[in-house]
């Protein structure tokens, strides 16, 4: 079993990793053009927006779908009653968050926001009609079926974004876009599954999980605040053309650190839970995990720094590199995030709730602290605010989660600092040589920093026999050899 459960893993991550490679080159050439097309103000309002719908997202979802994934065979019944409180919620939502428009409108000073309110709040009730054959798809590891559908609703509804910013349709491209992108998911996964049941759900099903789920809807809440509530403080204390940079700078931050989030932790929870008995096989696979993650992010984000300015101006333009520095800062925390993921996971399978939210009201106190500290000194500071901030997050969900597995630090160590090493090195290198580069074309400069980059980074992994590296061989050989 744990075999054939490490396939499904193995092929569930690869898929995932597939769809979410390529949504995320489909999502940056969209968010290439559009911001080519689009003003800094723009992207600074949609990022005040994000704040209102990522808080009104955690609500909907309020933690049942993930105590449907942990349970052993969940009912029609509790599908039912979560289906049912998921539009229920989010229709309340609607009509909330569409009624306060104006008012946000009025004290930011962009009437905009009140015209395409009742648009973009849309999302919220085609969101929760996704949720059940989420979590379904999700507990049949059919993850090549749900990386197939993401893609596919990314490159239509970024083809439209497009169309519409070349046309001159200004912030509505980007509100078409993420629209869009979830009402495809949501027609898409009621004509593959089309779930029929004459079961009742009722409020006792959603007792019986309250417990549990309450507590993730708070931790999923507090996240969701916080992880956007710079913005709001940004938005009104400096500028919206501001914002613009500073949100660019971290979207396109979050396009493959929120990939490989998303791809790890979607599949690994599923796979963690049937594992939860197991810990001797429990703490072997989050190590794993954490060393093959790291083989990745390391590198990618640490390039990311290393080729902002080139990559940039030949990609944006120089209107937008005032984003850089903010980018550069940003990108950091990439490095921290997706491994905190992973000790989440571990957390959501070992513990009744109870500790995530603790653990997650003490980081949220730390960080008012330190939002506090850096939003009067400055944009890049509170960037640099964000990344100690990603930095605690891992070192705190990390701590808790050794708790309930059998890892020490130093085999914590052993399994990150080989690649720590590796792709600190190869920043290192690609700094120097950029010193050498100048007088090159933009597009030549990227090129040959990338080259770089790559050939030292796969050599060195070679050469000194990664585990990591070899682990990933070996997976790669097995997605392409074994049918799922």
């Amino acid at each position: 079993m744990a075999e054939k459960l490490e396939h499904k893993v193995a092929t569930g991550v690869a898929w995932s990793f597939s769809e979410k490679l390529l949504s995320m080159v489909i999502q940056m050439a969209v968010s290439i053009i559009v911001a080519r097309q689009l003003m800094p103000e723009d992207f600074g309002v949609m990022a005040i927006m994000t704040f209102f719908t990522s808080v009104a997202l955690a609500i909907v979802d309020s933690g049942f779908s993930q105590t449907l994934i942990r349970k052993a065979s969940p009912t029609d019944e509790e599908y039912r009653s979560v289906l049912s409180f998921n539009i229920l919620i989010s229709l309340f939502l609607y009509a909330i968050f569409v009624a306060i428009s104006p008012a946000i409108a009025r004290f930011y000073g962009h009437e905009v926001i009140a015209y395409i309110a009742p648009v973009l709040f849309l999302v919220l009730p085609i969101n929760s009609l996704c949720v059940v054959q989420t979590v379904m798809f999700t507990r049949e590891f059919r993850f090549a079926l749900l990386s197939k559908i993401v893609f596919s609703a990314s490159l239509i509804s970024g083809i439209v974004a497009v169309v519409m910013a070349i046309l001159g349709c200004g912030i509505w491209a980007l509100v078409a876009q993420r629209l869009l992108m979830m009402g495809i998911k949501a027609v898409a996964f009621w004509w593959i599954r089309r779930w029929r049941t004459s079961a009742r759900g009722g409020i006792k099903y959603l007792r019986d999980m309250a417990p549990f789920s309450l507590r993730l809807l708070a931790t999923d809440l507090i996240t969701a605040i916080y992880n956007n509530v710079a913005q709001l403080f940004i938005g009104k204390m400096y500028s919206t053309s501001q914002l613009g940079f500073y949100s660019q700078a971290q979207k396109l931050k979050d396009l493959p650190v929120t990939s490989a989030v998303q791809a790890v932790q979607g599949v690994t929870y599923p796979a963690l839970s049937k594992l939860g008995d197991d810990s001797v096989m429990l703490s072997e696979g989050f190590l794993r995990i954490m060393r093959l993650l790291s083989l990745f992010i390391f590198p990618l984000m640490l390039g990311f720094v290393a080729i902002a300015p080139e990559m940039f101006m030949l990609l944006l333009g120089e209107k937008w590199m005032a984003t850089v520095p903010y980018f550069e800062i940003l990108a950091l925390s990439g490095l921290f995030y997706p491994l905190s993921a992973v000790a989440y996971n571990i957390l959501k399978v070992k513990s009744d709730g109870k500790v995530i939210l603790r653990l997650e009201i003490v980081k949220r106190v730390v960080m008012t602290l330190i939002l506090a500290i850096t939003i009067p000194q400055g944009i890049a500071a509170v960037a640099w605010g964000m990344t100690a901030m990603a930095a605690v997050d891992f070192i705190v969900n990390l701590s808790a989660a050794m708790r309930y597995i059998n890892i020490g630090v130093e085999a914590i160590l052993r399994s990150l600092l080989p690649q720590s090493l590796l792709a600190v090195a190869m920043f290192g290198l690609l700094y120097t040589a950029n010193t050498y580069l100048l007088a090159l074309p933009y597009a030549l400069h990227l090129i040959v920093d990338i080259a770089i980059g790559v050939i030292f980074y796969a050599s060195g992994a070679f050469i000194f026999r990664l585990s990591a590296f070899k682990e990933a061989c070996v997976l790669l050989r097995g997605v392409l050899t074994k049918s799922e």
